[in-house]
């Protein structure tokens, strides 16, 4: 993914799941299409992979704790 919304979400009492629907929701009604792919700091995922909804949860060192990275996969 080259191209993405960049999210902030640091509440403690939230699941992650949660917080990737709702940037998922923001997204989708901002620009008008469905995401698929969320990056987020390693030190936010129990597991390596993870799925909310329709949209794969990957980590990425690149992104900064408390901010999720969401947006189209690219098909390359």
């Amino acid at each position: 993914m080259n191209v993405g919304m960049l999210w902030f979400d640091n509440d403690p009492r939230t699941a992650l799941t949660a917080k990737v629907e709702r940037a998922a929701d923001y997204y989708r009604q901002k620009y008008g299409h469905i995401p698929d792919l969320c990056c987020v700091h390693p030190s936010m995922l129990a597991e390596p992979l993870l799925k909310a909804g329709k949209v794969s949860v990957r980590p990425n060192r690149l992104v900064l704790p408390g901010h999720l990275w969401i947006g189209v996969e690219d098909k390359n």
